[in-house]
């Protein structure tokens, strides 16, 4: 009979469902694997689907690196409505229409704007800590607290598709980058306000999710199977990392 547990090391890509945390993830791989040693290299929201770095065994101790590496997500944002959340799961704090002069071009002129260094202004509706308190706590209470800017950079914000007033876009930025954020300062440029009402990450630095399995996949595999598609931390990683 094959042993599960201990045995287990490596990179694990997982295709996150919409609907649950990355926190969630982790608990069902670790009771998957029978094993405690598990971790994430960079949250998801709820909403969001796609691509989670899962870490296995020894592999945690590498997860700063890799939290460290530029992303890609595919997603979607709809013009004229704000939320408190910058997403869909918030409740609409602002209705504007959208201007006749919004189309195709102005759209990808405006998004090129984005591109580059810059500070963002982490939102309320984040996990992001003020004296120990997540920030979506006190967002919950009606509070609103000043948040220090954090530097990104954004290397790609295309339009993959428009029909007006929905967008669909690629990004690709750095550790730490809001793209609900982005979505809601956009609409802040144009005058209308938006919220991302999408999101899929589709690739942290040379992991993709073409790659990934579902979690529910996972749970059917035999421990055999499973040491198969773990990738070894060596091989992933460069040497002053480990």
């Amino acid at each position: 009979m094959e042993k599960a547990g201990s045995e287990y090391e490596g990179i694990l890509l997982i295709d996150k469902d919409a609907g649950c945390t990355s926190h969630d993830v982790v608990n069902k791989v670790r009771r998957i694997l029978k094993i405690r040693s598990v971790g994430h290299a960079g949250t998801l929201d709820p909403l969001a689907t796609g691509l989670l770095v899962i870490l296995v065994g020894r592999a945690t101790k590498v997860s700063q690196y890799l939290m460290s590496l530029d992303k890609v997500y595919d997603g979607e944002m709809k013009l004229g409505v704000e939320t408190n959340s910058q997403d869909s799961e918030g409740e609409v704090v602002s209705e504007l229409p959208v201007p006749e002069s919004v189309d195709e071009a102005y759209m990808r002129e405006q998004m090129a704007s984005f591109l580059g260094d810059q500070y963002q202004t982490p939102p309320m509706f984040s996990a992001k800590k003020l004296n120990g308190i997540p920030l979506y706590k006190l967002a919950r209470q009606g509070q609103e607290v000043q948040r220090e800017p954090r530097f990104i950079n954004i290397s790609k914000f295309e339009l993959l598709e428009w029909s007006k007033p929905t967008a669909k876009f690629r990004l690709a930025c750095s550790k730490g980058t809001y793209v609900r954020t982005v979505c809601h300062d956009l609409g802040k440029k144009i005058g209308c306000g938006a919220h991302m009402t999408q999101l899929r990450r589709i690739s942290s630095d040379k992991f993709n999710v073409e790659n990934a399995i579902t979690v529910e996949k996972l749970s059917q595999l035999s421990p055999s199977a499973i040491k198969k598609i773990l990738i070894p931390v060596a091989s992933a990683v460069p040497s002053f990392a480990l």
